[in-house]
C-alpha cells in the first residue's frame, strides 16, 4: 500500500469516527430534551405528587 493510499484510509477512518461520535452527540442531547420535557409534563399533571408518603397500612 502506497503512502498516497494510506494517508486517503486513515482520513476516511478519522471522518467516519467523528461522524459517529457527533451524531451520538446530537442523539443524546435529544435524549436529555426529551427527559426534561416529560419531567415537567409530569410535574404540571400534579404538583403535589410524590411530595407525601401514606405511612398507614
Amino acid at each position: 500500500m502506497d503512502i498516497a493510499a494510506l494517508s486517503t484510509s486513515m482520513s476516511q477512518a478519522l471522518l467516519s469516527q467523528n461522524v459517529g461520535i457527533d451524531v451520538a452527540k446530537m442523539t443524546l442531547d435529544n435524549e436529555q430534551q426529551n427527559a426534561a420535557q416529560l419531567t415537567k409534563m409530569i410535574q404540571a399533571s400534579d404538583p403535589n405528587l410524590g411530595n407525601f408518603i401514606d405511612l398507614k397500612g
